[in-house]
């Protein structure tokens, strides 16, 4: 939003709410001269805000008093949809910073109560990632160098440099586009598995995302050319895991009210952890090498008991 567009809707929303205002007044509060506050009051009144001015000792600039900002500029639906985009956003601030108080002015200037139909709820229940997310956001904006330990999908422990480029939410997870100044190429970072964060002083310059699609730090661009096809015998007490977890195409109801699955998988020492997640309500059908591997993982397991 641009100063002279914050600043008309900065007005619009005093006037709304201290009904007049004396030009000196706003010029005070916004660090301009008057000329510029009736300058902006001749900008609204052509954009078809009935604002007027009124002289005398109790003078000063004010808004028709019956006037609403949807009469003039957005329909019903357009405020609540706007409403509830930013209800959405504020939540990523825990209903603070700058879409907090933006979603409070605007549902002055709407002259609404909003909805409490959206929750949302980012944070995991055991980990909360708001400190990364806002660090990054900082970094992304002002476009800063961020420094941090990042811990990767094999174990390694590695400190990094990074031009962050975009935050992108993935399937129950937050990543982070950057440019890694270690690797010198785009990377995907799961946030979290970052940790002592630092967004340094040093600025640069903006890349450009698209041309340079990101390399996944986890490796799964390496681990996807080894994908296999897992058949899955899944008991009925975890009925809710299919249903969370796999395709309803690669699953078949069974008699005994378990399922079936057909997944394609990437395979590594996640998919082994993925299938001994389940416990004893899982059983490798196929590819025999995987149903040896779980085998030998689940004694090995036994013998630590």
């Amino acid at each position: 939003m641009g100063t002279q567009t914050s600043r008309l809707f900065e007005i619009i929303y005093i006037l709304l709410n201290k009904k007049i205002a004396t030009a000196r007044e706003l010029a005070e509060q916004f660090g301009v001269s008057t000329r510029t506050i009736y300058r902006d009051v001749d900008t609204l009144s052509v954009a078809g805000i009935p604002v007027y001015t009124e002289k005398g000792k109790n003078g000063g600039i004010s808004l028709l008093p019956d006037f609403v900002l949807n009469k003039s500029i957005l329909s019903e639906q357009e405020q609540h949809e706007i409403l509830s985009a930013l209800r959405g956003l504020s939540f990523l601030n825990n209903g603070n910073g700058d879409s907090g108080q933006v979603l409070k002015k605007l549902s002055g200037v709407f002259n609404k109560t909003v909805s409490d139909w959206l929750e949302v709820d980012f944070t995991d229940w055991g980990f909360d990632d708001g400190a990364a997310f806002h660090g990054f956001k900082t970094a992304i904006l002002e476009r800063r160098i961020a420094a941090f330990t990042y811990f990767g999908g094999n174990g390694e422990r590695t400190v990094r440099r990074v031009e962050p480029m975009q935050l992108w939410f993935k399937y129950k997870a937050w990543y982070l586009k950057a440019f890694c100044l270690m690797r010198r190429d785009m990377r995907l970072f799961k946030i979290t598995r970052v940790r002592d964060l630092t967004v340094t002083d040093e600025s640069f310059e903006k890349r450009d995302i698209i041309e340079s699609p990101p390399k996944h730090e986890e490796k799964l661009c390496e681990a996807e050319k080894n994908i296999i096809k897992l058949r899955l015998k899944i008991a009925p007490e975890m009925n809710y895991r299919v249903f969370d977890e796999f395709s309803w195409e690669g699953a078949r109801k069974q008699p005994d009210g378990g399922f079936i699955v057909t997944a394609y998988w990437p395979e590594d020492d996640w998919v082994y952890g993925k299938i001994l997640s389940f416990g004893t309500y899982a059983e490798v059908l196929e590819p025999a090498h995987i149903r040896e591997i779980i085998k030998e993982k689940a004694e090995k397991i036994a013998e630590k008991y």
